[in-house]
Order: C-alpha cells, then structure tokens, then sequence
C-alpha cells in the first residue's frame, strides 16, 4: 500500500520519477523520505530539515544528529570543535567494547557522544557542547566524562558561558564505576565555573536519563527543554517494573518537569537560538559605571537632588485604601513587569517540587541593565485566581523566589520585588511542605544578599507572606496600598473577637503607605492620583521608573559589603 502511495506521489513530484513500464518498480532516491516515529507517516526529507526536524503531521521532534544541532544553535562558520580525537580506553576489559565503539565511530562519523567547541550564538561567545543518541545511546564514558569536563574548565579559563544539549541513556555500563565518576567529574568543573560568576545553561532533550540527569544536565543556572522530551533518572521500564505499577500519561516528560519545579522553561526547538540568544545577552558583562554616568548626567539637569514625594491630602480613610488594595481591576505584578522592563523572560520552579503560580520571576533589563524581577501575582478572573492561588504563595514560590534571588546574586543583578499578596497560603499542604521554614530561609538569605534589593509593595503586603520579598535595601509603597501584620478582618477576630470590626481595626494598624512612611519604616509613597489601574498604568509607571533610577544611582556603586550592611542596619533600627 506505501509503495502504490510512493508511486502515486514521484508521478506528482516529477516526471523523471515515472516508471516507463507499469510492471517496474519507481526509482526511489535514496533518503527523499523520512518516517516519522511517532505518527509513522512518511515526510519529504526537505520539508523535515526546512520544518527543523520536527514532523509536520504531528509535530513530534526528530532526534538530532550533533552536527545539525550545532547548524542550528551556532552562528554560521563560528563552531571550531575542541578534542575531536581523545585516546580511548577499556577500563573493565570488558569483552568486546572495542568492537562496539569502532562500529558506533563507522556508523556516525564522530569519535564518541558528544561533540564539543567554541562559537558565538547571536554574536556572543559560548562554549557549546551537543550529544548524539546514535553513539552507543549517548551513553557517559569516561571520553565523554573528559570532553566534557575538559570543556568547562576552558570555559572559565576564558570566561565564557556554556551551552550543553543533553540527550543520553545514561551511565555507560560496559565502563561499570568509571563511568559513574564522570558524574562527579563533570558536577566539579561545573562547580568551578559556577563560582567563577561565569553562566551554565542546560538543554534537555529526548532522551535524558540515568548518570546524565543526576549530574550536569540537571546543574543549569538556568535549564531548558525541548517538548515531550523524556526526562529522569529511572527509565520508565525500570520504575513499572520495580513498583508494579503503570505510570500516567505524560510522566517523566518535559511539561511533568516545568510543573514540578525542576526546569525554567519549555523551548520549542524554532525558538531554541532566539531563546539562548536572549538569555546570554543578559547575562553578558554589565559595567554599572556606564548606568551610573547615564543616569547622574539626566539627574543633574533635574538640579541632582532627591525629589521628595507630595501626597495629595484625599479624605480615603484606612478602610477605603484597603478596598482599593484588593480591588479586581487594580494592576498586578506581570502589568508592571511588561510596562518597566525590557526582555523579561520569566523561569518556574523551585528545583525540589512544583512551580508556584502565585509568584513569577524572572530576568529583564532596565534601561539596559540587566536585572531580576520577582513578583507575588494575583489573577484578575477566576481561572487565573486558581491558577495563582489568590496571590497565596505556598513554600515552593518562596524557594523559587530564593533560587533566582541567588542566582541574580551570583550574576551581579539588581533585585526588584513586587509585593502583593493577602498573605503566604495556610493550607495542610504548605504546612506539610515547610510554609514557616521556606519564608524564614528568604528573610535569613535576603538580609546578607550582595546585590541591591528594592522591594515594592503594589497592594496588599500581607503578614510574613509578604516579608519575605521585602527585605530590601528600600521598601516602597504605591499609595493605595497597605502593609500590615495581617488582614484588618484577622486583627478584628483575634483583638475584638469581631471580625465586622475590620474597620475600625485598620484604623489603629496603622497600615496605609502614610502611616509607615511617618514610622519610618518604608523609604518611598508611589503616588496615585487614581487608583492604579490599565487606565493610567503610564502615568503610575513613569513615577516607578524616575524613582527607579535614584534608588540605582544610590546603590549600583556600592560595595557587596555595604549593600548588606545597609541592609542590616535598615531593619537593626526597627
């Protein structure tokens, strides 16, 4: 029947291709077509390559061979390829190895499962590695090991990102324990990179298992993955046979890893570059001193000074500015995120077990200087208040919270906190998972963090939920919003054992950006002269984005050990 269809399709295709005699076969060049693993459908090879390797039926992923990965990933003719041929070893002896390597060498044309070099990706340079899975199943030996390790360790020589395309089965079992120290080899040159303050990303494709996962794939500043790729360390055959059980659909995939936590973000393979572009552009060498000569010679034309903000007397009681706090229509984290900074690309997860929507984050630029920008987010209809838990954040959100505050830390970025939450989430299942714990490791870390912290209160700021995105150089209030140990209704019930005296229980909190301001205990009132809303987000915003550039200008030249000082000293006087 494929054949009749082959048949039908060359005498569609060109003429050249129909068989002058019926009873003859068609002349099928060789490799014209490719099937499809997971629909089993044939596809002009042409339209494959043109379509990235992707199946235009059912847009399932081919594997890559190392060579059209780096095609795609490098600039055109920047890849030079280090330690092509590295001497090769039988450690165990093991019979016929040899054999298995050199046909594996005949069949691809490589000298083992990873290739690996320098090039630039959009201009920048990067260290680039890339395994194929058709040598020996892009299994870890100790060739792989060495080229790998041999890789980073020139990396942080020049002081270069590195870029690794994971694809692997795992541990290679005809080198036995030599093949599991390479997992400890790899994790320590990328130990060594990492605190050189020099940028890992990991890209996981299909498969990635094994040894390979539970070291360097796994190790990412930031990790990547292409759809539907399987990622684990236990094959799915070995964990049904072990457990007796069939796994759900779905698991072990790429999208099971980004919501449990594990990855930053899913990457279709036609945005893959554009993506590792964009990431290394913010992560590139930044001179604060070119921020601060722009920004102090704009300052000065303003007569150089501080301004110092004027409320306009309105007759809103305590009551009215926490209704305005909650309203639905008031902007939320991701509004001010689009409206302030440039080339925010938001990473989920914790590392540990879910993502959490109730707080996003990511890196971004402010007026050309890369940054990190952390949000708690509120929905503004009620599948996306599910979604991100009422602004509850639960102990994974604040872990998530925590890893992009150190890695931003370790990058030299600028922190900026948007708070806005009724308070951290008090179900079973925060309780079960360290909800006390996760928010005391925020206010522990934050207080000693070596790069500028603003935090930004955008509505409510609710209890420790909230304090642990505002330990901050600064803290800051929008007018209309409010900050307090818990919502007026809880002090109600615990004080006046009424909650419908929530009223008169935010008077005497004492929670509204005026009153804290007069306590000494925020440094900033972002004016409202309405309410903030999409209407007059550009009006709200430009106020945030002048008061932005004072707040850098004071602490970009300050040194790591002032900025935490400061901060120390900031919350000491309390």
């Amino acid at each position: 029947m494929l054949r009749n269809m082959f048949k039908k399709t060359y005498t569609l295709i060109d003429s050249k291709y129909k068989s002058p005699d019926k009873t003859e076969e068609p002349n099928i060049p060789e490799g014209l077509w490719k099937k499809c693993n997971k629909c089993n459908q044939p596809i002009y090879s042409e339209d494959v390559k043109n379509n990235y390797y992707i199946c235009s039926k059912c847009s399932g992923y081919f594997r890559l061979h190392a060579y059209q990965r780096i095609d795609m990933t490098a600039d055109l003719g920047t890849f030079t390829e280090w330690d092509k041929e590295i001497e090769f070893t039988n450690p165990l002896d093991f019979p016929g190895y040899e054999k298995k390597v050199a046909a594996a060498k005949d069949k691809t044309g490589l000298s083992e499962a990873i290739v690996t070099g320098i090039c630039e990706i959009g201009g920048i340079k990067a260290v680039l590695g890339v395994m194929d899975a058709r040598f020996i199943m892009s299994s870890m030996g100790h060739v792989v090991g060495e080229k790998i390790a041999r890789a980073v360790e020139q990396a942080t020589l020049l002081k270069l990102p590195v870029v690794l395309f994971a694809c692997s089965g795992g541990a290679r079992m005809q080198e036995g324990i030599v093949s599991l120290m390479q997992m400890a080899k790899t994790s320590a040159a990328l130990k060594r990179h990492h605190e050189a303050g020099q940028l890992y990303i990991s890209v996981l494709t299909d498969p990635t298992t094994g040894g390979v996962t539970a070291s360097f794939a796994m190790l990412g500043d930031v990790i990547l993955a292409e759809p539907g790729a399987l990622i684990g360390f236990a094959g799915p055959r070995v964990i049904e046979q072990t457990i007796g059980q069939k796994l759900p659909e779905g698991f072990q995939r790429s999208e099971f890893l980004l919501e449990h936590g594990f990855i930053d973000k899913i990457v279709p393979r036609n945005e893959m570059k554009e993506t590792l572009t964009r990431i290394l552009k913010l992560h590139k060498p930044y001179s604060v001193k070119e921020f601060y000569v722009d920004k102090q010679s704009s300052s000065e034309e303003d007569g150089g000074k501080k301004k110092t903000i004027r409320l306009k007397k309105n007759k809103r009681n305590a009551w009215d500015t926490v209704l305005l706090s909650r309203r639905s229509d008031r902007l939320v984290a991701s509004d001010y995120i689009k409206t302030l900074f440039a080339d925010f690309m938001e990473f989920a997860g914790d590392r540990f077990y879910k993502d959490d929507g109730a707080i996003i984050g990511g890196i971004a630029s402010f007026h050309g200087m890369p940054v990190t920008v952390i949000g708690q987010e509120k929905g503004k209809n009620t599948k996306d208040n599910i979604k991100r838990n009422f602004g509850m954040p639960s102990p994974e959100g604040y872990r998530k919270a925590l890893r992009l505050m150190k890695q931003a830390e370790a990058f030299g970025r600028p922190i900026i906190c948007l708070v806005d939450t009724p308070g951290a989430f008090c179900g079973l299942e925060a309780e079960e998972r360290g909800q006390g714990e996760a928010i005391a490791r925020n206010l522990f870390e934050m207080a000693d963090l070596k790069v500028p912290v603003l935090s930004i209160v955008i509505g409510e700021g609710g209890s420790g939920g909230a304090l642990a995105l505002a330990v901050g150089n600064e803290v800051w209030m929008m007018e209309n919003a409010i900050y307090s140990i818990l919502s007026p209704e809880g002090f109600a019930s615990i004080l006046y054992k009424d909650s419908k005296k929530a009223n008169d229980a935010a008077r005497v909190m004492k929670i509204t950006a005026k009153d804290l301001l007069e306590l000494g205990l925020i440094e900033r009132v972002i004016p409202e002269e309405e309410p903030a809303s999409g209407e007059n987000i550009s009006i709200v915003a430009k106020e945030m984005d002048k008061a932005m550039e004072e707040f850098f200008l004071t602490y970009l030249l300050k040194s790591k050990e002032e900025l935490a000082n400061q901060r120390y000293e900031r919350f000491r006087r309390m």
